[in-house]
């Protein structure tokens, strides 16, 4: 029997590029240990942090050592025709795995190149792509569906950057209407990018101007004391969600380098939980799977106030990592499918969507 040619796509252009080549390194071993090789070969393919795109010899090397590839920082007109031309082992991949972190990986964008390049893709389309990332029209979707959320305010680059008289008072209406501590984001970047906490007026109007070098679009949200428990789903029209696991770390938020350094946080799997807290959860992460029509995988992070028994959606990540510290694969491994098996059905998923 035939193997199926997995493309194995992974680097890209964001702040996450790192990221993405750590995940790529755990992906690619899955896919080439036990069951998982006489199923798939799999062919990687690079994306340099200037947007060329390099085939299975170099992305092989770049895998190899778990580090990018220099580039120059501005495109010669050669390198630059290369932009739009795809490695000619392209062609013949019949499902492709985008583990591309960030802006342009897991916004919708490679997941519309994709489809236009005829070949079924591992995870969600554009549509849940791109309100899975933008946080805005994230918790819009969210509210909609009638999913309990803290409080926030949407915010623009133009009331950031403004006259003296308008960016005071948009300062003194997030003051009013969620109070501090609260927590400054740029709407469209993940893995905690451009963040700030903040607990005075001198501190909200830094994070403000902070989060606005990173997108024209911005969400501040109402802190709260919780604990923080994340709970990873898996399926298309009848998703599954594994058990619930908990982040506790030191550092004053859940960072981009406590996130991604080892020691940093420590997970515990599953959550200690009162088992109807735990079932709540696991029925609110399907419902906010369904509610933007995320599939094959996601992982739905909460809050939980233990004294008041509430639980608030945070957020959606509808391409979660795949790295030695990343919550997905570990919750889905204490939920009984192991690493190998979670790749596979992960393949056969994308199979199923493209087919119906």
């Amino acid at each position: 029997m035939a193997k199926l040619r997995v493309g194995l796509l992974f680097g890209g252009r964001s702040g996450e590029h790192e990221v993405s080549i750590a995940s790529a390194r755990a992906i690619a071993q899955g896919f080439r240990s036990a069951g998982n090789l006489d199923r798939y070969d799999l062919q990687p393919f690079y994306i340099q942090k200037d947007g060329v795109w390099q085939g299975p010899a170099i992305a092989e090397q770049v895998l190899a050592a778990g580090k990018p590839l220099p580039v120059n920082d501005d495109l010669t007109p050669e390198a630059r025709s290369h932009l739009w031309q795809f490695p000619p082992e392209a062609a013949e991949i019949q499902v492709w795995f985008p583990i591309l972190h960030g802006p342009n990986g897991e916004d919708g964008a490679v997941q519309g190149l994709l489809r236009l390049m005829q070949a079924p893709c591992v995870g969600s389309s554009v549509l849940a792509s791109s309100v899975g990332m933008d946080k805005l029209a994230m918790k819009s979707a969210f509210a909609q569906a009638g999913l309990p959320q803290v409080k926030y305010l949407g915010v623009d680059r133009a009331q950031v950057w403004s006259n003296p008289c308008i960016f005071p008072k948009l300062c003194d209406d997030i003051e009013v209407a969620l109070g501090y501590p609260c927590f400054v984001k740029p709407a469209n970047l993940g893995s905690s990018v451009g963040i700030s906490k903040v607990r005075d007026r001198a501190q909200l109007e830094a994070a403000l101007d902070s989060a606005a070098s990173y997108d024209r679009r911005l969400i501040v949200e109402a802190g709260v004391t919780a604990r923080e428990v994340e709970c990873a789903v898996l399926g298309n029209d009848n998703p599954k969600a594994s058990v619930v696991g908990e982040i506790t770390y030191q550092s004053d938020f859940y960072d981009y380098e406590t996130k991604y350094t080892d020691g940093q946080a420590d997970l515990f799997i599953p959550a200690q939980l009162p088992e109807a807290i735990a079932r709540e959860i696991q029925e609110r992460a399907i419902q906010a799977f369904r509610a933007i029509d995320a599939a094959g995988l996601a992982r739905l992070d909460f809050f939980y106030v233990e004294a008041t028994g509430e639980i608030f959606l945070n957020e959606v990540n509808t391409l979660p990592g795949f790295t030695a510290t990343s919550m997905y694969p570990k919750l889905w491994e204490a939920s009984g499918v192991p690493f190998e098996e979670l790749l596979h059905q992960l393949v056969q998923l994308a199979l199923e969507r493209e087919s119906t």
